[in-house]
């Protein structure tokens, strides 16, 4: 591993995280790395959970990690879903809603969206016994990561957006995949079969926030990839909660 691939771990460190690392803020650079330091911040969240869960109660525990999650991440994501649900639930022109999305506060449905994810987050993770959800945490923030950085090459940045075009080159296109195996390899060895529903929970959020993104704004930004990784993270999380009870080893 030279330098360079070094250098693009403390990017999408430095990038997702609230961490300060001697990488820069190349993004292109950082995206193959985006879905491994998507499953370390999973994992730290996830081992709050296991250690909380010594002294404490499942929903007590389980909102500790998500709070580290929140803190870890500077609410990265957050932002972005609850930007994309106040843009894409006013009914205004594209050149509107991108200003409703640089906006620093928020609206009602974005308030809203912030509410549900974390409360459905913090419910589905005190379903899950300790060891569990140190997997799942793991798999859901790398998958998750994984599939907003495949939606960068699957639609064209939003007009007037700060994210190049150039994220369709061949180079950042390989990028894209090796994240999406990492991530996929890390799902099967972890989850088994049950990575597949995973892959097909994150493979729809793709799908919906693509098709919202440019019927509303043309394409993707910045906060478009957030609210990608929110809807997929809450949706392999509740996956695992809600099959935990068909699943020995997932059983609380």
């Amino acid at each position: 591993m030279g330098p360079h691939e070094v250098n693009g771990f403390f990017d999408a460190l430095s990038l997702l995280t609230r961490l300060r690392t001697r990488g820069g803020r190349d993004t292109a650079r950082a995206i193959p790395w985006m879905p491994v330091v998507g499953a370390l911040i999973g994992l730290a969240c996830g081992l709050v959970y296991w250690a909380a869960r010594a002294a404490l109660t499942p929903l007590i525990s389980a909102s500790l990690a998500i709070t580290a999650s929140i803190l870890l991440t500077g609410a990265l994501h957050e932002d972005g879903l609850a930007d994309v649900a106040d843009a894409f639930g006013a009914r205004v022109e594209p050149a509107r809603a991108l200003e409703i999305m640089h906006d620093p506060y928020h609206g009602t449905y974005g308030i809203l969206a912030l509410i549900l994810s974390v409360v459905t987050r913090v419910v589905a993770v005190a379903a899950m016994r300790p060891s569990t959800a140190v997997v799942t945490l793991a798999v859901a923030h790398a998958l998750a990561r994984a599939g907003a950085v495949g939606l960068m090459t699957g639609i064209p940045p939003a007009l007037g957006s700060t994210l190049a075009a150039s994220y369709k080159s061949p180079e950042i296109r390989r990028g894209v995949l090796a994240g999406i195996v990492f991530a996929l390899a890390l799902a099967v060895a972890t989850l088994g079969l049950w990575a597949f529903a995973a892959a097909a929970i994150v493979l729809g959020a793709v799908a919906v926030t693509g098709l919202l993104a440019r019927q509303k704004i043309g394409g993707f930004t910045g906060d478009v990839l957030g609210a990608t990784e929110q809807l997929a993270e809450i949706g392999i999380l509740l996956l695992v909660a809600s099959a935990g009870a068909a699943v020995p080893w997932w059983r609380a």
